[in-house]
């Protein structure tokens, strides 16, 4: 734990200096993701300083007591403080200890989720729908939140896209491995032939970024409004209440268009933009820690193969951990708790190993 400890504190005085430096302000990203990380590990060091100075006041005192040419004062005095010392010693302990166990700080964080239709045309639009579907169903089972943000639906039935926010106790925690590609084979509602065909969604999970993760310059947005259309391009809205966020440095684009408010549509695309912008940071992140990622469970890679859902045989097998289950219809109405459990103690086990 010490070492631990003292590794904090090395990276904490570093990133000190690196953001006392004028050239780092004008670099908005970088700047942005190294205050995030001093905040994030600023509570461990302050207590492991307090740990540190209080350890060292003991010690002190101890030597004292046994000092033969002490004042008679002095030793009454080291007498009451050092068991009161060593009371709040053990408190900053476990405190500690508490701190390093926090198995991801961000555990508890809310979520925005984003499926697409991948490949397999109409049928894939299907799938990525009977995947929002699963989620929200899952979502219910742990008394989450849902909340839609944008989507954008197909005459089959499906989704092309659609992007929602998960907000509860452990949502990111239970939901951060299931982005990767979903893979589905079945005979399509289309297919007169009566051939299994396969098909494809991605799922990306994301933190939902709060203001203080990303902070977004009003100059470097543009906003262009225009009216809602639904499936086939129809108007369903009279008014240019749909908005289109442009964040010019990285070319981020998010639209939204779900709500009859132009208000609410600007609330939830800025939500969905922040959301991205952190992402973006922390898979560039991720890129750059290439032999880290070949330990962890897959690669985080939002193109790689992560499940298969068989409904001709009822059975949906997760590829990372090698989890069957023959019970397809439990988890499309939101059972997937066997994946995930088995994905967490896969995760606590290399962690364990390091």
């Amino acid at each position: 734990m010490i070492d631990k400890l003292n590794q904090l504190e090395v990276r904490y005085a570093e990133l000190e200096q690196m953001l006392a430096d004028p050239k780092l302000i004008s670099d908005k990203g970088e700047y942005q993701k190294l205050a995030k990380e001093f905040s994030d590990i600023g509570e461990p060091v302050k207590k492991y300083r307090e740990f540190k100075a209080l350890s060292r006041e003991l010690a002190e005192l101890e030597h004292l007591s046994k000092s033969k040419d002490a004042d008679s004062d002095l030793l009454a005095l080291s007498k009451e403080e050092i068991p009161r010392l060593k009371t709040k010693i053990a408190s900053l302990e476990k405190e500690l200890e508490e701190l390093l166990r926090e198995e991801d700080k961000d555990e508890n964080r809310d979520v925005i989720i984003e499926i697409r239709a991948g490949t397999g045309g109409d049928e894939a639009s299907i799938f990525a729908g009977d995947l929002f579907r699963m989620y929200t169903k899952y979502a219910a089972n742990h008394n989450w939140q849902v909340e839609a943000i944008q989507s954008h639906s197909t005459e089959a039935g499906g989704f092309k896209e659609a992007i929602f926010s998960v907000r509860g106790p452990q949502a990111y925690k239970r939901l951060k491995f299931e982005s990767g590609v979903h893979r589905v084979q079945r005979v399509p509602v289309t297919e007169a032939s009566g051939r299994i065909h396969t098909s494809t969604a991605t799922v990306a999970v994301m933190r939902e970024a709060q203001e203080v993760d990303v902070v977004i310059d009003p100059k470097e947005i543009k906003i262009d409004v225009f009216r809602s259309s639904g499936p086939g391009g129809q108007s369903v809205n009279t008014t240019d209440s749909a908005v289109r966020i442009t964040h010019l440095p990285t070319g981020t684009v998010v639209t939204c268009q779900d709500e009859r408010s132009q208000l609410k549509n600007k609330s939830k695309a800025l939500r969905v933009l922040r959301t991205r912008i952190l992402d973006k940071m922390q898979q560039e992140e991720l890129a750059k820690m290439s032999q880290e990622r070949k330990s962890q469970i897959g690669t985080g890679d939002r193109s790689e193969k992560i499940r298969t859902y068989n409904f001709p045989d009822r059975r949906v097998t997760d590829h990372r951990v090698g989890v069957t289950v023959h019970q397809l219809e439990a988890v499309m109405e939101g059972g997937i708790d066997e994946f995930v459990d088995a994905l967490l103690a896969e995760e606590a086990k290399r962690k364990s190993a390091k």
